[in-house]
């Protein structure tokens, strides 16, 4: 007869070689995501004025953060799962007791569990389901809802009626845009109150943000990284972008994008 922890043994190396092909076929859409920055990058390189040199600083500043941040994440969270899933192994391997087997086995289905958890959320902050599935009213409406729950912020989002969906593209620079500028409001507005405003009027796809943090002086102050970031995707979709703040009054940013 069978004891419990032979039912268990096919079963977790089944479960790792599950998350050995999970961690290749990300690091798979790793590399092909890469080459399409590449393209876009070359295609930069053909830019030769000073703002259009700019722009391409920018991009591939942000393009290297975010390799950066990608590769941090799978280190810290991934690599250190595996490396207890790997342990446990070699315990269980050594150890011939079957009390103690048990509770090992169990935590490496556990650790197991973990993994394929953060692989799906690495998967999801890369290229969002919702947003490629539903398109960026949904994908906003989601966003909105973990930044409210996350950091106690009053959200109030209006996507308005529902017109045609814009290109991937712009899709996806509009919600790394909203990404950002929720950031940059968390981190330095001090607000309470965030107004995100999606409609499309007249051609134009319009993304208002609007805060009533403690604002800032344009003047006074040097362009972040955040703000570069921003700049750069708008650039990049050939959109428009308005910032209206002063001190003690908020600030409010407008982004438009023909769709027609």
């Amino acid at each position: 007869m069978q004891t419990p922890e032979n039912h268990l043994i096919p079963v977790l190396i089944t479960g790792t070689l599950i998350i050995a092909i999970l961690i290749g076929v990300l690091f798979l859409f790793v590399i092909i995501y890469q080459g399409k920055m590449i393209k876009n990058q070359v295609t930069l390189l053909k830019l030769n004025d000073e703002k259009q040199t700019s722009l391409l600083n920018a991009v591939l500043e942000t393009q290297e953060g975010e390799r950066k941040r990608l590769a941090e994440t799978l280190n810290d969270s991934v690599g250190q799962v595996l490396s207890a899933i790997k342990l446990n192994m070699h315990r269980l391997d050594k150890n011939s007791i079957a009390e103690y087997k048990q509770p090992l086995l169990l935590d490496t289905c556990n650790l197991a569990d973990d993994c394929l958890a953060e692989i799906r959320h690495i998967i999801q902050n890369v290229l969002p389901p919702v947003l490629t599935d539903y398109g960026l009213n949904q994908a906003l409406h989601g966003l909105c809802a973990k930044v409210e729950q996350t950091t106690g912020i009053r959200i109030e989002l209006n996507t308005g009626a529902a017109g045609p969906r814009p290109k991937p593209a712009t899709e996806l620079a509009l919600y790394r845009i909203a990404q950002e500028l929720f950031g940059n409001a968390i981190k330095h507005a001090e607000a309470s109150m965030i107004w995100l405003t999606l409609e499309d009027k007249q051609g134009w796809l319009i993304l208002e943000f609007k805060d009533n943090g403690k604002g800032f002086n344009p003047d006074a102050i040097k362009h972040g990284f955040g703000l570069k970031n921003i700049e750069s995707r708008v650039q990049l979709i050939k959109g428009e972008m308005k910032l209206y703040t002063r001190p003690a009054s908020g600030t409010v940013t407008t982004i438009r994008v023909r769709v027609d």
